[in-house]
């Protein structure tokens, strides 16, 4: 009976791991660049209790949390700090705590300070990962390689300048990513790989969330299912359980 409890609550505890990670998708479809979440892989250990017959069951998680790479799609804004990616590849950004990391947002703008960053704060990074400076313009041009050209204010009209590079990088297959507790992508072990420029930028375009929203609803209703039938479960290994002890109960006088 115990065995069927747990097995109950093993899989309640997976539903619950797994509608965390659809309302954190739901939440961020909105956001330019972001990498849908996925449930992270499982497996089942058995521990043997002495004296017990039957081993009790419980979910571990095993490896690192995964996100789908699948592109978002491409929408047009013609805004000249609106950057993507065409196809496969990261930009470089710097939070404001933690590691350098890679990512996909490109709803860029200057700050006060000069520096350049993503709508999420994240200051973006050129090819030596050091933050990117931009002086006061008057217009801005971004090439396919990420190079950043402007016509600064104290220039003569038509006159640009190279003002920075934005760092790009299309990893190698076999390199493994994962999100960190920050939702940030670094590699699962080792250091960032090294820009190599790469990935194709397009300037005036916006990535959008690789979140479907509908399949994300429909997922999050099937789980609410699963987890009223796992109560159910636990429910009837209890009367079962009760029922149980009431037989066995030795009966008065």
């Amino acid at each position: 009976m115990d065995r069927m409890i747990y097995t109950a609550l093993n899989a309640l505890a997976v539903n619950r791991d797994s509608q965390v990670t659809q309302a954190q998708n739901l939440a961020n479809q909105m956001v330019p660049g972001f990498r849908r979440d996925l449930p992270n892989e499982g497996e089942t250990f058995f521990l043997n209790l002495e004296g017990s017959t039957a081993p009790k069951a419980f979910n571990l998680e095993k490896g690192q949390a995964s996100f789908s790479s699948q592109l978002g799609m491409l929408n047009r804004t013609d805004e000249e700090l609106d950057v993507a990616i065409a196809d496969q590849g990261y930009f470089y950004v710097q939070p404001e705590q933690g590691d350098p990391a890679l990512s996909r947002r490109g709803d860029l703008r200057r700050d006060i300070d000069g520096t350049l960053k993503n709508g999420a704060g994240d200051a973006m990074l050129g090819p030596d990962l050091a933050p990117i400076q931009l002086p006061e313009y008057r217009n801005i041009r971004i090439t396919d390689i990420g190079e950043i050209f402007i016509e600064p204010l104290d220039a003569a009209n038509g006159e640009a300048v190279l003002a920075g590079v934005l760092a790009t990088v299309v990893p190698a297959e076999d390199l493994k990513l994962t999100k960190g507790l920050d939702g940030q992508i670094r590699p699962v072990e080792g250091a960032l790989p090294p820009p190599d420029q790469r990935a194709e930028v397009l300037q005036g375009t916006l990535e959008g969330s690789n979140v479907n929203p509908v399949e994300e609803l429909l997922s999050s209703m099937e789980m609410q299912r699963q987890f009223e039938l796992g109560m159910r479960m636990v429910m009837t290994a209890r009367d079962i359980d009760e029922g149980g002890a009431r037989v066995l109960q030795a009966p008065e006088g």
